[in-house]
């Protein structure tokens, strides 16, 4: 389920997005870099479908992530970065609370 609110603020629009019974929340912003988002996930299992190209980093925490062409699952901590191209389901593991930056092409 998602949900979301707007806030306007000198010009900068941000949505705060809530998903999985606010288990993973976000902050979606656009700046210089374009459309970006950053968030948090509480532990749990979780599966996104994208809608554009995502650049996912690590800021804080770990992703065990299982992309649909990878053979198995693949561990993101601290300062990685994975990709994931449009419209591709992708489930991701959470152990620990994990923030995380996603910038959108």
């Amino acid at each position: 389920m998602l949900g979301y609110e707007r806030c306007l603020k000198e010009s900068l629009l941000m949505e705060i997005n809530h998903y999985f019974d606010d288990q993973v929340l976000s902050v979606s912003f656009e700046n210089s870099n374009g459309l970006s988002s950053i968030g948090v996930m509480e532990p749990g299992n979780y599966e996104f479908l994208t809608s554009q190209n995502e650049r996912m980093v690590v800021i804080s925490g770990a992703l065990l992530v299982q992309r649909e062409d990878d053979p198995e699952p693949l561990l993101y901590s601290d300062g990685e970065e994975f990709h994931v191209t449009n419209d591709q389901t992708f489930n991701v593991e959470v152990t620990e609370p994990t923030a995380y930056l996603c910038e959108y092409s």
